[in-house]
Formats: C-alpha cells, structure tokens, sequence
C-alpha cells in the first residue's frame, strides 16, 4: 500500500507542485505531519481567523490528509520505538475523516513500534498541535486520551508562541530529550521528577545564553 507524507514547514505547502498528486492513488493515505508556527511560517489567515491547520493543508492539496506524527520530536520518533506490549511503549494520536486511511495509518503505527490511538475526525486533530497537553510529552496509551482530554483550543496558541519564542533561542545541539521532559511536566506526567526540574533549568538558561 501507497502512501504519502508531507513533512515540510506549512509555509512551504502552497508551494508544493501542482501535479503532485495527480498519479498518487485515491485509495492511498496522504499524512500530515504538519505544526502551524507564525514565527516560522508568517500569518495564515485561514488559521488565524479558526481554520483547523490540517484541514487547511487538505483543501490546500485537494486531498484529504490523515493527521499523525506531529506531536513527538524526532528524536524519539528514531529511537524509542518498541515491540507491542512493551512497557513504557509511547502512543500517537492519528485522525481523519476516512476510517479506511486512518486504520491503514495506525497499522503503520504499531509496525514501527508506536501504539496509536483514534482521535478522531480531521476537526478534532487540534487536540495535539503545539501548546496543547499530548503535544511531545511522549505518553502511554493509557496517558494519551487523558492529555487529548485536556486540550484547551483558546489557550493553546498562546501556549505554542510562547514556547516557540523560547525554541528559537535554543543552540542547534540542544538535547531533544530535555525538551521531551519538559513537555512531560507540563503535562503533569513527571510531577517533581529531578530530571523533569532538571531539564526545565536547562532549557531556561539555555534560552538565556543563547542570542
């Protein structure tokens, strides 16, 4: 089975060739992995005045999009894979609109070693955009539909610039796995772990040092 992943900065999408889909099959998965960030890709009008930003990105392309990957960083999406049952194996939320593609998407979740979790339709996927709770934290299937839960889509924009602000201070090589223990506290999933203190120290000074 065919599928397709779009994994550029938004900016960027608009951008993409006309005539790139016109020989994908139909029938097969287009996913985006897409975060909306002002800082990086300037204003969008369409999701500043609401728009969900993956529904955006569908009527962008013409297509419909499955949404999934966009809330763990790189580093853990390359190395902390596990086999089914693993204790600790970390969950991804996957939506869309079409139930076939969506399963096609989780199954691919489950062969690279993530559990997935159904969010959802396509309206729903702003549960997970950066700001909100299951954005990076790297949850269990157990802790993610509770993070989802928690999402607060009037606070979670303000959540994602502040934090972008601080990010884009950051020196190239700063450990991703701090910003995963961060994430966690923030999340109320390390509450008082020294490593979760830690890495929130570190990234502070970090964002200090850095000009």
């Amino acid at each position: 089975m065919d599928l397709l992943v779009i994994a550029i900065p938004m900016k960027g999408v608009p951008s993409l060739p006309e005539d790139l889909l016109v020989d994908f099959p139909s029938s097969s998965p287009v996913i985006d992995t897409g975060n909306y960030y002002p800082l990086r890709d300037g204003v969008i009008s369409e999701i500043q005045n609401g728009m969900i930003e993956s529904e955006w990105t569908s009527r962008v392309l013409g297509r419909p999009v499955i949404k999934a990957f966009n809330n763990i960083v790189a580093d853990s999406l390359v190395r902390k894979g596990r086999p089914k049952g693993s204790q600790g194996r970390i969950a991804l939320p996957v939506s869309g609109d079409d139930d076939r593609s969506k399963q096609i998407v989780m199954a691919l979740l489950d062969e690279i070693g993530f559990d997935a979790v159904d969010a959802g339709p396509l309206s729903k996927s702003w549960r997970y955009q950066p700001g909100t709770p299951a954005c990076c934290p790297d949850p269990t299937i157990q802790q993610l539909p509770t993070l989802l839960q928690r999402a607060r889509r009037n606070k979670a924009p303000g959540n994602r610039d502040r934090a972008a602000k601080i990010m884009a201070r950051l020196r190239p090589d700063f450990p991703p796995q701090e910003l995963v223990r961060v994430a966690r506290l923030s999340a109320g999933l390390d509450t008082l772990s020294p490593r979760s203190w830690a890495a929130l120290l570190h990234l502070g000074l970090a964002a200090l040092c850095t000009t």
